[in-house]
């Protein structure tokens, strides 16, 4: 799409071949896959997944065996993950208990709207010329009616519950700072910048996308890298203490992390350890590895990445590359799961836009090195999962084994159903509404990327129009004031990331998210109890992801059959 997109003009012939076929390629006529012209991208593909499953794998047992087995870190959202993980086992043992009628409840809730929100508009498609939404799908949006009272804001709402059972399981300051964020964005905020002649891109008639982009050119990409700079040092600062205090701690005895779920009460038991001191202290039948050897393996599929970055992208300096795969991806990596391990969440370990810092400072000109697989990972949270799998007694070999046969089922029915889901009609079109409205957004950002590096002054002009250092500055204050404001008022700190985060969230997606917040804490944790409550909304969402994913496969089944048999007939 990105080759063809009329946002890619200019630059699409540099488009390397290895990423897609060249422009006017008859790849493009025949809508599939099997095609010459596709062998160096599915190539590159593969490789890619191939190395990004074993550099995770690898570096995130490293990290889970710092943090969980050297550390203690307790990982309190572990069991509650891990509990849910039990609910279909429990079906298996004849044992259902209250994990399976939550998840069972869920998937009755995804099922029936899966009927309304995804079976009514795939299956129409197959008898009328236009396919028919009972929903808007993904969202209604009534920027355009806003035009007068309030323009240059966005508004409207998500018609997915899955974005209500998601408000059940964050945590409720986090979707209360992001609601309360947005809210003031579009209400207040954009109007006002507007009538100042900031927002000028903007103009009465443009949807929520256009608007969005527009809004986003003229002030909030540039404000947005400030507040998440203020977001990154918190979240590093966070971090270093919790270091500093686990360095300095006297209690360093070795139990095992916390057991506990959100009610305090023990859910798991321990693994019983083995005898003697390092390896052989470890809880039996985990299927550990030496940690050096998973460290031989990382660095082997980090060397990957950097040969194969060199090779696609000759111009850009290897050492950059380099950089990132062996230093920044083991920091990031580590802050990321002491995060997760302290708080369940990784909120801050992460710095904005230095991916793209890094190619406009190195000098390098083209476009190939905006699609090439830089190493620049966070694997914490793969820690998070080791854990898990420790307290359902899964082997941790287990984990190996399904990424790999996942891979290459993935990989081989991935390819054949795009091949025909693409004969089947153009994407994006009406009958993809989700891709047809975001595609040529996400289209429009990543070209404005690509032309910063592209010879020629034309989209340096542009990123410096966009770019603004003064508008960081205001950003980096804000977000340094708001810290400050709130650890003065004794709030949670969570609020923060939320309210910081939500500056730029879709009002679409985050008022479903705060009713179902509030639905959550205020009706059914009263009704439930708050601990009892915290562990079904997990369940809940896993159901309803499991029902309307059903659904919605069933649809698309009954669709591909239906075209398959009029292709046969015709």
């Amino acid at each position: 799409y990105l080759v063809q997109s009329p946002q890619a003009a200019g630059i699409a012939q540099h488009i390397p071949d290895w990423v897609a076929p060249p422009f006017g390629s008859s790849a493009y006529e025949a809508r599939g896959f099997l095609h010459p012209d596709w062998a160096r991208p599915i190539l590159v593909l593969v490789g890619v997944m191939v190395l990004t499953r074993i550099n995770a794998l690898s570096l995130g047992y490293v990290m889970f065996r710092v943090t969980s087995d050297v550390e203690r870190l307790p990982f309190p959202m572990a069991p509650v993950q891990a509990g849910g993980a039990t609910a279909l086992a429990e079906t298996s043992a004849q044992q259902e208990g209250w994990r399976w009628s939550a998840f069972s409840v869920g998937a009755m809730i995804g099922a029936i709207w899966g009927l309304i929100y995804v079976a009514v508009p795939t299956v129409s498609g197959l008898f009328l010329t236009e396919t028919v939404q009972i929903f808007p799908i993904p969202f209604v949006d009534v920027t355009d009616s806003l035009r007068a009272s309030l323009p240059a804001a966005i508004l409207g709402i998500g018609t997915d519950l899955a974005h209500v059972f998601i408000g059940f399981v964050l945590p409720f300051w986090i979707v209360a700072g992001s609601f309360a964020a947005s809210m003031l964005v579009q209400l207040i905020v954009n109007p006002a910048l507007y009538r100042r002649g900031v927002l000028h891109t903007w103009s009465p008639g443009m949807t929520a996308i256009p608007t969005q982009i527009s809004n986003a050119f003229d002030f909030w990409l540039s404000f947005g890298i400030g507040t998440s700079l203020v977001i990154a040092l918190v979240g590093f600062a966070m971090a270093g203490r919790a270091m500093v205090k686990g360095r300095t701690r006297k209690d360093l005895s070795p139990q095992p992390p916390s057991l506990k779920g959100r009610g305090g009460h023990q859910v798991f038991s321990p693994l019983p350890l083995g005898e003697g001191t390092g390896e052989g202290s470890l809880p039996l039948n985990r299927g550990d590895m030496p940690v050096g050897r998973a460290l031989l393996i990382w660095g082997a599929s980090t060397a990957g990445f950097v040969v194969l970055v060199r090779t696609l992208a000759p111009g850009f300096p290897w050492w950059i590359t380099a950089a990132f795969g062996f230093l920044w991806t083991p920091f990031s990596s580590y802050i990321g799961a002491r995060m997760i391990g302290l708080t369940g969440s990784p909120y801050g370990s992460s710095i904005p836009f230095l991916r793209e810092a890094s190619f406009y400072l190195s000098g390098y000109q083209g476009a190939a090195v905006w699609f090439a697989p830089i190493p620049m990972f966070d694997h914490g949270g793969y820690a998070n999962t080791f854990r898990q799998m420790e307290l359902t007694r899964t082997r941790f070999g287990g984990l190996v084994k399904m990424a790999a046969v996942t891979l290459a089922v993935m990989l081989v029915c991935s390819f054949l159903f795009w091949s025909f889901i693409w004969r089947l009609g153009t994407i994006p079109s009406p009958a993809y509404p989700y891709v047809q409205k975001f595609w040529p957004f996400h289209a429009t950002i990543q070209t404005m990327w690509i032309r910063s590096t592209m010879p020629g002054e034309g989209g340096m002009a542009l990123l410096r129009q966009v770019i603004r250092w003064e508008v960081i500055g205001v950003g980096f204050a804000f977000g340094g004031a708001m810290y400050l404001l709130l650890s003065l008022l004794g709030a949670p700190t969570l609020i923060f990331y939320g309210f910081v985060g939500g500056l730029g969230t879709w009002p679409h997606f985050v008022i479903p998210q705060f009713v179902g917040a509030m639905l959550g804490r205020y009706a059914f944790a009263r009704r439930f109890g708050r601990e009892r409550w915290g562990a079904y909304a997990p369940v809940l969402l896993a159901g309803y992801s499991c029902g309307m994913g059903l659904v919605g496969m069933a649809s698309i089944a009954v669709v591909l059959i239906a075209k398959a048999v009029s292709e046969v007939i015709y």
